[in-house]
């Protein structure tokens, strides 16, 4: 068969596609115990990553939710530990309630210290974060070192974020970091297991900016 003569491409709205692959979604979950704004994530997840096992393995918070949409709307910083996760975060729901992405582990300051400490940038990223975004969302999908301090900065009561996305990918240390940060009593979005990765750390973001302009 000649693939070539018998594929047809069809123009299609971006909407469309979303719209058609929510619905797709829907219909192959299966049975959950989300809440319907948890749902919200969890469809987005997905919808980034095509990973229905990722999607349910997601844990929420009680808080979750609320205060990822109350830091939103108060304009609160929102950190990411790497620079894929910084580009595909919306900026323009953010801009409207004030709100601004910042990433740190590529600044000389902390490039320096991590050379003088002999350590990761994304520890001491994380370090200079919680003095600058106090409140905010951190939104970690890459780096589970990165992850881990945030937790020890905020066991040690040196960081307050408003809400941790706690998503980082990998075989060294992402599934401990995640298990530890659920153990926080502060409001987290994480999973289980290793998967996640930049995409769906964005995905989650940006599926609570929209429940910000929506509610």
């Amino acid at each position: 068969m000649d693939f070539r003569t018998t594929f047809r491409p069809v123009t299609v709205q971006p909407e469309q596609i979303e719209q058609k692959s929510f619905q797709i979604i829907d219909e192959e979950i299966g049975e959950h115990s989300f809440s319907n704004e948890q749902y919200a994530v969890v469809q987005r997840v997905i919808h980034a990553s095509a990973d229905f096992e990722l999607g349910k393995s997601l844990l929420f918070h009680p808080r979750a939710i609320e205060a990822g949409i109350s830091a939103i709307r108060a304009g609160k910083k929102v950190v990411a530990d790497v620079q894929m996760v910084q580009v595909g975060i919306n900026k323009a729901r953010l801009e409207k309630y004030g709100g601004s992405v910042h990433v740190y582990i590529s600044d000389d300051d902390v490039m320096k210290e991590a050379k003088r400490l002999n350590t990761t940038r994304a520890i001491v990223a994380m370090r200079k974060a919680v003095k600058e975004a106090d409140g905010g969302i951190f939104a970690i999908g890459n780096a589970p070192t990165a992850l881990l301090e945030l937790i020890r900065l905020v066991k040690e009561g040196e960081a307050r974020p408003g809400l941790i996305i706690g998503l980082p990918v990998g075989f060294v240390s992402a599934a401990e970091s995640k298990e530890e940060l659920a153990k926080l009593d502060v409001p987290f979005i994480t999973n289980v297991g290793r998967k996640g990765g930049s995409t769906v750390t964005v995905a989650a973001l940006n599926a609570l900016s929209i429940l910000a302009e929506r509610e």
